[in-house]
């Protein structure tokens, strides 16, 4: 699935959202440049696996926050975190680093990668989120967010950053 037909997937089930275009974005500092004026939470998107790349997730903080993956993987229960290759990234996920994002999970029909959320940003109430690629953000409510996961199959696990 590409950006086109991400758009026409979430129309055709009467999401709600705004697309915004920009240049490409890498990083949180890039994607800041192009932040839209409303209040929104902007994320960050992080793929990752245990050391034997048996177990994937999708950790969403927000681009303020540092991650500590030591600490990190105490939350989740694993022994020893780290990031995903790209291979596992496209395979899994459908996209490409730099354009990681909650979107993504459309594409992990077999439910590989475990959906990880920061419990304090959860609790804003617009995200800023790619459609699968970097040249754009869609902003999306959290119910709408809600309704894109139970969509997918994927169930939320929350952590504190």
């Amino acid at each position: 699935m590409n950006e086109t037909e991400l758009l026409n997937y979430l129309d055709a089930q009467h999401f709600s959202y705004e697309r915004i275009e920009h240049p490409a974005v890498y990083t949180c500092a890039e994607a800041e440049m192009h932040r839209p004026k409303q209040a929104t939470v902007s994320t960050k998107n992080l793929f990752l696996c245990d050391k034997k790349a048996r177990r994937f997730f999708l950790v969403v903080t927000a681009c303020e926050k540092t991650m500590d993956l030591k600490a990190l993987a105490e939350q989740i229960n694993v022994p020893h975190l780290r990031f995903g290759s790209a291979e596992n990234l496209q395979r899994l996920l459908g996209v490409q680093p730099g354009s990681v994002t909650m979107l993504a999970l459309i594409h992990d029909t077999a439910h590989q990668v475990e959906l990880w959320l920061d419990a304090e940003i959860w609790q804003g109430e617009l995200f800023q989120s790619h459609p699968l690629v970097n040249t754009a953000t869609l902003l999306l409510t959290r119910p709408a967010l809600e309704r894109f996961f139970e969509l997918t199959g994927h169930s939320l696990h929350f952590l504190n950053v």
